[in-house]
């Protein structure tokens, strides 16, 4: 019965997703790109952001005083490490306090928001939920790669804040839906 149950879930959250991309192109450039977890991720999208011509600037660390408005878009790559958080000297609970005041800025210049988890199941967890949860719920668009989304987190959240989830396969595939999100 957990089995049938885990199925249904799974097709009703990909059928979903197939159908919660955004019709039209809604973020204008340029943007800003920051690690919300301070995890390696935020170089892969990086890659994919240069790869596919997106005009960006990137700051592991942005602050909401440095959002000064010529950045159109915010880029959050959702996902903490540990060893990320050390490196970069800031506790989880700093960066927690970080990323509410960066979505609050954002939301004050009127930017419009993206979320990407691309670091799969290795980037869930306590930890990790505590700052996708409020990322997901300010955000206007999310892409995440479908090993984090095994059991529905993702699916749920964007459906609570009402916003288009897009779930790819593999990190390779998060730039064509990320790109297509720019004007």
């Amino acid at each position: 019965m957990k089995r049938f149950l885990l199925i249904c879930a799974l097709f009703v959250a990909a059928l979903g997703s197939a159908f919660a991309q955004p019709t039209t192109a809604f973020a204008e450039k340029p943007a800003i790109l920051t690690a919300i977890g301070q995890s390696a991720d935020f170089e892969m999208v990086k890659v994919l952001l240069t790869r596919n011509k997106i005009p960006f600037t990137a700051d592991t660390l942005v602050k909401a005083e440095n959002l000064d408005g010529s950045a159109k878009t915010l880029i959050l790559v959702v996902g903490a490490s540990s060893k990320g958080l050390g490196a970069a000297g800031i506790s989880a609970d700093a960066e927690l306090a970080r990323t509410k005041a960066l979505l609050k800025r954002a939301k004050e210049l009127n930017m419009s928001i993206i979320t990407a988890h691309v670091g799969g199941a290795a980037r869930r967890g306590a930890m990790s939920e505590n700052l996708i949860v409020p990322c997901m719920a300010s955000s206007d668009y999310a892409i995440v790669v479908e090993a984090g989304n095994q059991d529905g987190f993702f699916t749920e959240l964007a459906a609570k804040a009402k916003i288009a989830l897009k779930v790819v396969e593999r990190i390779s595939l998060v730039g064509a839906p990320l790109a297509a999100a720019f004007k």
